[in-house]
């Protein structure tokens, strides 16, 4: 058995109280990991491009304040 099966077996077998804290504590988790890629992606530039289009909508009158 893989270890993705052995995980998929032991989630499973929780509780509906222990899964609803696993879904909890893995929805931080993968929030996490989401951080880190963009704050990669931010130190890398590759999301000054999209910057730049978003600021140039707003010089531009195109956005709305949220």
């Amino acid at each position: 058995m893989s270890e993705l099966e052995q995980i998929q077996k032991s989630v499973a077998a929780l509780s509906a109280e222990e899964l609803k804290a696993f879904a909890k504590w893995f929805a931080a988790f993968q929030g996490d990991i989401w951080d880190a890629q963009i704050e990669a992606d931010a130190r890398a530039g590759r999301l000054d491009k999209l910057a730049e289009q978003a600021l140039a909508e707003v010089r531009a009158g195109r956005a709305r304040p949220l």
